[in-house]
């Protein structure tokens, strides 16, 4: 279940990132810090922002923006000062590149990116 996030830790992931992230993302996490988000006909799950404020919010973002990000680029063909945002559960990544407020597809099997639209409603698991 997401929960939302208070803007000081947004700016918190944005400083360790070196990015500011885009608006649809944003007010996206402030209201849903997590979740599920859908794209190219894929279910993906959004990479919360770190919020330790109490213990349940802190085990429910250990898979936070800046941690996934960090591992990512350390996978070859990871395009360099890429932001993962979230995964689909088979390797590929939402990205987002520096320059860019467009989200991107990264195929991590061709290290391939492409533009994509993502829906930032989250999708309920019917």
């Amino acid at each position: 279940m997401a929960f939302p996030v208070s803007e000081d830790k947004i700016m918190d992931a944005e400083t360790a990132l070196g990015m500011r992230l885009p608006d649809p993302l944003r007010n996206r996490l402030k209201i849903q810090n997590g979740g599920e988000v859908s794209a190219s006909d894929d279910n993906w799950l959004l990479y919360p922002v770190h919020d330790a404020s109490d213990k349940k919010r802190l085990s429910r973002t250990a898979n936070d923006i800046v941690t996934e990000t960090k591992n990512a680029r350390k996978w070859r063909g990871f395009p360099p000062g890429a932001v993962a945002i979230a995964a689909n559960g088979s390797g590929d990544l939402l990205i987002l590149q520096p320059g860019s407020d467009n989200v991107f597809l990264w195929e991590h099997d061709k290290g391939a990116t492409c533009p994509i639209l993502v829906e930032w409603v989250e999708q309920s698991r019917g």
